[in-house]
């Protein structure tokens, strides 16, 4: 017996040591990249494990020969902890492919090296897969028929309609584009169609149900899948059946998880969080959507919340509601990511705060302000029940608390900002290894037999968006370590996405990926097969430091293979929008390129935009930016890009007379991009001459008096 203990002990220690981050890694490997590419003045680096400090690497421009490579190098570097980094390497010739050599280690695949690549290959898929993976047509229908919600097996909780609003606040001029995908059916049905060119003229194909929706058909596919899910939560704020069905029997969920506290009655369906998608919807009203949501129905929505917002617990941070029944998280968590996660009470008041600007905006800021002071004070980052164990909903917490500093800075109570960089410091700790991956625990990388796809897909987001609030580059390189995990630098050397035939054919799948996540779940409870752009899985605790033979693992004996769904997606989502926090930018110059603080009314000026519009490397687009005066309604104004694959858009426009301030801005609730420019005052010195009136603002300012009918230009 005491054999047995001893050997048990000593497997124990032995398994603790493999699974330290900062072992040597002793396999070779080849050259891991972003199999897709990388940004253009962002963060990039490869890992090869196994790889000697001081080893030399080289970066060639990739051709399709024997060799793989052409001419000489472009750029040479050294390997330090397993890592190289070319992060200096910004080539702007569009459309040339790279790879990285490693002398005795090989060649990685090629990638490129362009404008917001990862915005290109990725926002409309972001989306897209929330098109397939609704359970029906209609946001009518019974969640038991769409087995758990409105994405299937999403439950309750997957907050579809605020992260879409998210998306499209982000990089609204992108989203314009795409308008040809989601039909109407009906009275309150959209349906996906394999969308035509995006440039076909617009036409009802001889449908009798499209004939009169023409200006329906210009609305933007994604405002069209937010205003469906918007309405999915109306239509079932206070449904109290089962969620479930579909492939199984109705009661079947419920033997995976029940909403409610402790010592109540347990329901099946958390109708509750349909409330946090309508506040969204209302805060989105006045930014975006007022010209595709009717008054009467945003008064409905609006309402819906003031009704039951206290009664619904949705003033504060929910703890313990949900109970599992699962071996993984079996029990009452404090937190959960079916339902209650971290933060998501301070993301929904927030969202109410901006929809009741004009209605009861301090008691919404009150219960915000709440809600950031309870993860001010107790958010432990050693909790895992705060961190990790949230999996697919951890990224909410950190982004909440960004997203309050990005949309109301002084409404934010004490110590927030704080707070934020000491979760920095805890992503610099648990990142340090050489696949920039955040551990566990100084003695786990990832759950020991599941680890779920949506952590990783939603931390690159959760870290741009607190970089962009500290302005922290070294947080931004971390968030694109994320991304670079996603898209293949991980020890699986797979995109976490299955790349079927059947997605590759419905162009749902990512551009300039070689190896996909080797296992997709065929059918499973969330039927992701012939899902665009969906997550699948992602390495267990098995693939780390570096363990090729067992980095991409299905279900077997002890490991229960991880598995995308629906909030995994929403993780990603977040990703995408929170991406641009720290490269879009807007500038209001003059003829030589100077910006501009101030300029007299009729003087020609130049509307810049940077922004991740770049679609199309081979010619130059437009997209706008919107133009106000002295706060009035805004205008949009179209700007134009410089050249093919330049990633800069301008417009020229005249100053206009009769205001005092231009804001040119682009993006809403926090993710805007402002520039302003003082407008000098014209004053007709005739009225001044000939009256003598005085003027209350030049006292004190000498004025040189000028010839009847001259104007005055008063700075």
């Amino acid at each position: 017996m005491k054999n047995l203990v001893l050997f048990l002990l000593l497997l124990g220690i032995k398994h603790q040591l493999l699974a330290q981050p900062n072992v040597t890694v002793s396999q070779k490997g080849k050259p891991f990249v972003n199999q897709a590419g990388y940004n253009l003045g962002e963060a990039k680096r490869f890992t090869c494990p196994g790889a000697p400090d001081g080893t030399a690497f080289s970066i060639y421009a990739y051709v399709p020969t024997e060799s793989g490579s052409a001419g000489k190098a472009l750029f040479t570097g050294t390997i330090h902890n397993y890592i190289g980094d070319f992060t200096a390497f910004n080539p702007t010739t569009p459309g040339t492919e790279y790879i990285v050599e490693v002398p005795g280690r090989g060649r990685s695949v090629p990638f490129w090296i362009a404008d917001h690549l990862m915005e290109k290959l990725s926002s409309r898929l972001a989306y897209q897969f929330f098109i397939d993976v609704r359970g029906g047509y209609r946001p009518s229908v019974s969640p038991a028929n769409v087995t758990g919600g409105p994405s299937r097996d999403g439950g309750g909780q997957t907050l579809e309609a605020t992260f879409e609003g998210l998306l499209y606040a982000s990089n609204p001029a992108l989203f314009d584009r795409w308008t040809k995908e989601l039909r109407l059916y009906g009275q309150d049905r959209m349906y996906p169609v394999i969308p035509p060119p995006d440039n076909e003229p617009d036409s009802d194909y001889g449908e009798f149900n499209e004939k009169d929706h023409a200006q329906w058909r210009k609305m933007p596919d994604l405002i069209k899948l937010l205003l469906w899910h918007a309405q999915f939560a109306y239509n079932h704020h206070n449904y109290r059946g089962l969620a479930g069905g579909g492939y199984e029997t109705l009661k079947s969920y419920n033997q995976f998880r029940m909403f409610g506290y402790e010592g109540q009655e347990l329901q099946s369906f958390d109708y509750q969080n349909m409330l946090d998608q309508l506040a969204a919807t209302c805060a989105f009203y006045q930014p975006f959507l007022k010209p595709y949501l009717p008054a009467a129905t945003y008064q409905q929505y609006r309402q819906t919340c003031l009704d039951n917002w206290e009664k619904y617990d949705r003033h504060k941070e929910v703890r313990h509601w949900v109970k599992s029944f699962k071996w993984i998280d079996e029990g009452y968590k404090e937190f959960n990511e079916q339902g209650s996660a971290f933060g998501q009470g301070l993301l929904r008041n927030l969202m109410m705060y901006q929809a009741e600007k004009h209605g009861q905006p301090d008691k919404f800021l009150k219960y915000a302000q709440a809600c950031a002071e309870d993860i001010i004070k107790n958010w432990n980052f050693d909790n895992e029940w705060h961190t990790w164990a949230m999996r697919n909903a951890e990224h909410i917490t950190p982004q909440a608390l960004a997203l309050f500093l990005m949309i109301a800075p002084e409404g934010c109570p004490k110590g927030t900002k704080e707070k934020l960089a000491a979760w920095r410091e805890y992503m610099v700790k648990r990142t340090d290894n050489l696949w920039q991956y955040r551990t566990h625990s100084e003695t786990e990388w990832a759950h020991l037999k599941s680890k779920e796809v949506g952590t990783v897909c939603g931390l690159g987001g959760a870290a741009f968006a607190v970089a962009g609030v500290l302005n922290d580059a070294k947080l931004q390189e971390i968030g694109w370590s994320q991304v670079n995990y996603v898209f293949g630098l991980n020890p699986a050397g797979a995109h976490l996405s299955n790349k079927s035939t059947v997605r590759t054919a419905l162009q749902g799948y990512w551009e300039g990926v070689e190896k996909g996540w080797p296992f997709a779940y065929i059918h499973g409870t969330g039927e992701l097969h012939y899902t665009r752009g969906a997550m699948d899985g992602s390495p267990t605790n098995h693939a780390f430091p570096f363990r090729p033979d067992s980095a991409a693992l299905g279900d077997s004996p002890g490991l229960y293979g991880t598995e995308g769904w629906a909030i995994s997606n929403r993780g990603w989502l977040a990703t995408v929008a929170f991406s641009t926090t720290g490269s879009h930018q807007v500038r209001i110059l003059d003829a030589s390129g100077k910006t501009l603080a101030k300029a007299k009314p009729g003087t020609s000026v130049m509307l810049e935009l940077k922004a991740a519009l770049n679609q199309d490397w081979n010619k130059a687009e437009t997209g706008w930016v919107e133009v106000s005066l002295d706060g009035q309604a805004p205008l949009k104004v179209t700007v134009t890009e410089t050249g093919p694959n330049t990633g800069l858009f301008m417009a020229n426009y005249t100053v206009p007379k009769g205001g005092k301030r231009l804001t040119a801005s682009y993006g809403y609730l926090g993710f805007d991009k402002k520039a302003q420019l003082k407008i000098n005052k014209l004053v007709l010195n005739i009225i001044r001459y000939l009256f003598g009136r005085p003027n209350p603002s030049l006292q004190g300012r000498s004025v040189a008096k000028g010839k009847i009918g001259e104007k005055l230009l008063i700075a």
